[in-house]
């Protein structure tokens, strides 16, 4: 409230010219904690690798060449197409979205079931889809490596229900590490497109319904439309972590299903990592990231305009 013969602020603008100032604080934390450390990778990748680890001050492309091409053990052969780290890439694509996939389909009826419950009720629903969240996914985790293995409680229940006749085999398999990325990012589904739902008007399913458009049509042409921002805000934040991850292929998938978290992981680890190349890879994985916001951002830009207009 204005005080005795001041005047309100234009739009109630109480802020006005401390956007800056303001906005400083989160500046100098992203600077720090983002900018500077991709700044340093990025320059890692194009420097020369030290043999006991770390790098030495000598620039060179030797670390992209070595993720591309095959140059014999010497090399002096002949360069190759590199295949290895392409599978690995293509692998940890085909894993984060089929994960994705897996979230949205069961994400979407939750977060529905969810938005549609009476208001007194909704806070106790989204508690129980969290409340597991709250426990370090390295726990959880390895709790699923326990639950899912050979011996373990899952297998041990399907026996004793006379299911099955022997264990199935899960663990060190593409579907542990399905199961590990879906059980690990599912509320980053769930929460974005719970908050899209939320704000939907029902009487438009109701419209629908009196001019007899089925329950597919209303799905297809009237409630997808809409919710679709929060769809979209749940892929991204379920694909890009699941690209990137690698507790669940390390602890759930053996080495037989290396993804690219892993890849760069191994590369620093110990006095025999490659930090160049981990860094070479990390940046290969962050340019695929950003190709994918900025494609998003594009479509979102071209929805405003042609909403505007």
């Amino acid at each position: 409230m204005a005080g005795l013969g001041q005047k309100p602020t234009a739009g109630g603008r109480t802020y006005a010219g401390l956007g800056l100032p303001l906005m400083l604080p989160a500046w100098v934390i992203i600077g720090f904690f983002l900018v500077l450390p991709i700044g340093i990778m990025l320059v890692y990748s194009f420097l020369t690798k030290e043999f006991r680890g770390g790098v030495i001050w000598e620039p060179t492309l030797a670390a992209y060449d070595q993720f591309f091409f095959d140059r014999g053990l010497f090399g002096d052969e002949q360069p190759k197409i590199e295949w290895t780290y392409i599978l690995i890439f293509w692998r940890s694509i085909w894993q984060a979205g089929l994960a994705t996939l897996m979230c949205l389909l069961i994400g979407f009826p939750t977060a529905w079931f969810i938005a549609t419950r009476p208001a007194s009720s909704r806070t106790i629903w989204l508690f129980l889809i969290t409340v597991p969240y709250w426990v370090n996914l390295l726990i959880r985790t390895i709790s699923m490596k326990f639950l899912i293995r050979d011996n373990g409680p899952l297998n041990q229940w399907l026996l004793d229900a006379g299911l099955i006749s022997d264990p199935i085999h899960i663990i060190n398999t593409n579907t542990a590490v399905q199961l590990g990325l879906f059980y690990s990012y599912l509320p980053f589904m769930v929460l974005p497109i719970y908050a899209a739902v939320e704000r939907y008007n029902f009487s438009l399913s109701e419209a629908a319904a009196d001019l007899y458009a089925s329950r597919w049509i209303t799905l297809r042409h009237i409630i997808l439309p809409v919710v679709k921002p929060g769809i979209i805000a749940g892929c991204i934040l379920v694909f890009v972590p699941s690209l990137g991850a690698f507790l669940a292929p390390d602890l759930l998938g053996g080495a037989k299903n290396f993804m690219i978290g892993s890849l760069i992981e191994e590369q620093f680890k110990g006095n025999a990592g490659n930090w160049p190349f981990g860094a070479a890879a990390s940046m290969i994985l962050l340019s695929m990231v950003l190709i994918v916001l900025i494609f998003y951002a594009r479509a979102q830009g071209r929805a405003h305009a042609k909403g505007a207009s």
